[in-house]
Parts: structure tokens; C-alpha cells; sequence
């Protein structure tokens, strides 16, 4: 008698590729920025003939394969209590006109490495077809906290309650005055900067301290410097005249100083909302090479390939290493197995990052959501 082993799962369903292939392509579209037309002349000058239309299939199969590590992923980040919020368009092919809409990604970003916080670094992404803020009051529902936001009056709505607390970003404050300095060479915006600057000067001495000190050192420094600031610009404003580019730098610091001075008093906050901005120069890059999406379910698609790919980044992994071992497992994980086996759950004492080799073991797959989430 013959007996053949089981056949092994394949990463996707009724996919030949491995697991390996998959993340390559997968990497080098969404974080080499190569379109997948680039990606089948590649393989093509290779020998392996792969059509454009194949490779597509492929990744929306990959991403439906990984979204329950992405919904395990959108939990942890969204329990947080501090998060840095940015949106950046995208092109999004219209059906049956030819042309292009402005679609939106959205990215939640928890950082608590500037003031040595336990929980691991993460960026959630979010597709939606325009910028109403009707969608990032559906991605916060049930977040409560304070986010770092740029002003965006959409998202308005959100602290209305009290449950959402907003914190100012003084990188966009300072690029006010910088676009001025750099068309007028004026003194008045330079001074702007140069006070600015000081804040800057500060929080470099207390990156990385605990959150008692961070503030500690900025009540006794950054806060005299922003009180000296405002007073500067509330006798500056006045000789200026109103329609000024100038003038109009000086009235969006002064328009959002309650949340610009919020992060004196709380040394878990940021000067800024850079770690988000951070997180959106994929997408920056990307609309660069791919022009546009095609379809809104292809921005619903990077956006969850995105949130893997840049929380793998910022944890110091090597997404490629990381998505393909976790396709190489994922069939084989149950859900129902025991309660530690579910994406983004278990046992806390777990090592909590993954190294690019992992050790095959029957709960690695939920270990492999905690690198990312936890």
C-alpha cells in the first residue's frame, strides 16, 4: 500500500506561488514602488513569463489572506491612547469615465519610543473614497485619548465631546513661516523659525526620557519660549497686513495654540504629528510610480499591506523576511486551536518581536501579530 502525505497548504488558496514569491512581489510594490507592469518585465527579461493580470490576482489574494492579521493589527493600535493622524490623496481610476477621482489614505501611527513607552511602535492604514470626516470619525469610534493633527477641520467633530483631546503640530506651524522666509527672505519669519527652533532644541535633550521628566524639562524650559513667542506674535501680527502670506502663518499658530501648547503639560505627547508623516511618504513616493489605483478596493488593498509592511519598518524588521514567513504559516494556523492562537492575542509575556527567522512553532502565527501589535 501507498501512502502520500498531505499535500501542503499553499499560501494563498488555489495559488501556486510560494510563499516567498508573494511577499517579494508584494514588497516591491508597495514599498520598492514598482508596479506590477515593471514587476512582469522583470520576470520577463528572466525567463518567467507572468502576466500583469496574474500578479494582480496574487495580491488581492495575499491581502485578503492577511487581513485578520490586519484586523488583530487595527485593535492594538486603535486601544492606544496616542496616536499621530495624517491623510494624503490618492488617485483612484473612476469606473466608466476614464478618468481619475481623489481617493484617501488615512494612517494611525502609535510611537512611544520618544519618551521610552512599552508598547511597540505600529502604523494602521485606512482607504476611503474622499476626505469627508465621516470616515475618521468611523476609524476613532471607539478610540479615547489625545491625536496629533495638523488641523484638518474634518476632524473637528471628533473633539467635540471630550473624548478625543487634540495636540497642535509645531512642524507645520514652522513650515508656515519657512515657505515665507524661503520666498521673502524676511526677517520678521526668520525670527519665527529661530523661536521655534528652540522648542526643537529641547526636545532633543529629552528624547528618549521618561514621560515625568519630558515634561518636567518642558514646563521649565519650552513653555517660556512658546509664552515668548506668543506674546512676540501678538505684537508682531498687528504691523502686518492682513492678507500676507505672512500674517497668515501667524494666525494658523495662533488659531491652534491651545492644542500647540498641549504637549508642555503631558510629556507622552510629540511637538509634532512627524511620525505620521513619516508613515505617508510610502504613499508619497509610491502615487509617483503606480499614478493611480485602480479601483477602491485596490485603495482598501494598500492601505492593509501598508499597515504591515511600515509597522514591520518601524519594529526594525525586514518586511520581506516577515511576510513571508508569516504566509508560510498562515494556512496552517487555527483560529480555533486555543485562545493564545488568534492573531494579536495571548499571553503578553510572549516575546513580542519576531527576528526575520522564526521558530515554527503551533502559536507562532499569533506571536507573529504581537511583533506588529503589541
Amino acid at each position: 500500500m501507498v501512502v502520500a502525505a498531505p499535500a501542503p497548504d499553499h499560501a494563498i488558496a488555489r495559488g501556486r506561488a510560494g510563499a516567498g514569491l508573494l511577499a517579494h512581489i508584494v514588497v516591491s510594490k508597495y514599498d520598492d514602488h514598482l508596479p506590477l507592469y515593471r514587476q512582469a518585465e522583470i520576470f520577463a527579461r528572466d525567463g518567467v513569463s507572468l502576466e500583469t493580470s496574474t500578479l494582480c490576482g496574487w495580491v488581492g489574494a495575499t491581502a485578503a489572506t492577511l487581513q485578520p492579521l490586519v484586523d488583530a493589527l487595527a485593535v492594538e493600535v486603535l486601544a492606544s491612547d496616542n496616536l499621530h493622524v495624517d491623510d494624503t490623496p490618492v488617485p483612484v481610476l473612476a469606473p466608466g469615465t476614464g478618468k481619475t477621482k481623489t481617493g484617501r489614505l488615512w494612517t494611525y501611527v502609535r510611537d512611544e519610543r520618544p519618551f521610552g513607552g512599552s508598547r511597540k511602535p505600529a502604523a494602521l492604514f485606512f482607504y476611503s473614497p474622499d476626505r469627508k470626516g465621516e470616515h475618521p470619525q468611523a476609524h476613532l469610534k471607539q478610540f479615547r485619548g489625545v491625536i496629533h493633527a495638523d488641523g484638518y477641520a474634518g476632524f473637528n467633530q471628533l473633539f467635540a465631546g471630550g473624548r478625543i483631546v487634540e495636540a497642535g503640530c509645531w512642524a507645520h506651524v514652522r513650515r508656515k513661516f519657512f515657505d515665507v522666509h524661503a520666498a521673502t527672505g524676511s526677517p520678521i519669519a526668520k525670527e519665527a523659525l529661530d523661536r521655534i527652533a528652540q522648542l526643537y532644541a529641547v526636545e532633543k535633550i529629552i528624547k528618549g526620557s521618561p514621560p515625568e521628566r519630558r515634561r518636567q524639562q518642558r514646563q521649565l524650559q519650552s513653555k517660556p519660549i512658546a509664552e515668548a513667542l506668543a506674546a512676540w506674535a501678538e505684537s508682531t501680527v498687528h504691523q502686518l497686513s492682513r492678507k500676507s502670506e505672512l500674517a497668515q502663518a501667524f494666525r494658523y499658530m495662533r488659531a491652534r495654540w491651545t492644542a500647540l501648547v498641549r504637549c508642555f503639560d503631558d510629556g507622552r505627547l510629540a511637538l509634532d504629528n512627524n511620525p505620521a508623516e513619516r508613515a505617508l511618504r510610502c504613499v508619497a513616493i509610491g502615487r509617483k510610480n503606480y499614478l493611480f489605483a485602480g479601483s477602491d478596493a485596490g485603495g482598501r488593498r494598500a492601505a492593509a499591506l501598508y499597515s504591515l509592511i511600515e509597522s514591520a519598518k518601524l519594529n526594525g524588521l525586514n518586511p520581506q523576511h516577515y511576510l513571508a514567513d508569516v504566509l508560510a504559516r498562515i494556512a496552517d494556523h487555527s483560529a480555533a486551536a486555543s485562545p493564545n492562537s488568534c492573531p494579536g492575542t495571548g499571553n503578553r509575556s510572549a516575546p513580542p518581536a519576531l527576528p526575520p527567522k522564526l521558530a515554527r512553532s503551533p502559536n507562532a502565527y499569533a506571536i507573529s501579530a504581537r511583533s506588529l501589535a503589541s
